[in-house]
């Protein structure tokens, strides 16, 4: 049981990494048509779309993944509590 947490819980912080790395490409030109930016958008498109057509942007900036991270850390805590309370 605790190994499928500690998998879980790791699968949870590469998806965060590749969350930055992904926001981050959007600083520089092109660097979303690369081979590494397109498989990025293919895995972290699909979770960040709801949040964008949920929360407004502010001026040219952008919150979406800021709130999208926070759902990805409560997601964690509760996937422990869980795993907790199992154990």
């Amino acid at each position: 049981m605790v190994m499928l947490y500690e998998i879980l819980s790791k699968l949870i912080q590469i998806y965060s990494w590749a969350l930055i790395i992904y926001i981050l490409m959007s600083w520089f030109p092109n660097a979303k048509e690369t081979s590494i930016g397109q498989f990025l958008a293919r895995i972290c498109e699909p979770y960040l779309e709801p949040f964008r057509r949920f929360v407004p942007s502010i001026g040219m900036i952008d919150i979406s993944p800021i709130v999208a991270f926070i759902v990805l850390n409560l997601a964690q805590s509760g996937l422990y509590q869980i795993f907790r309370w199992l154990i």
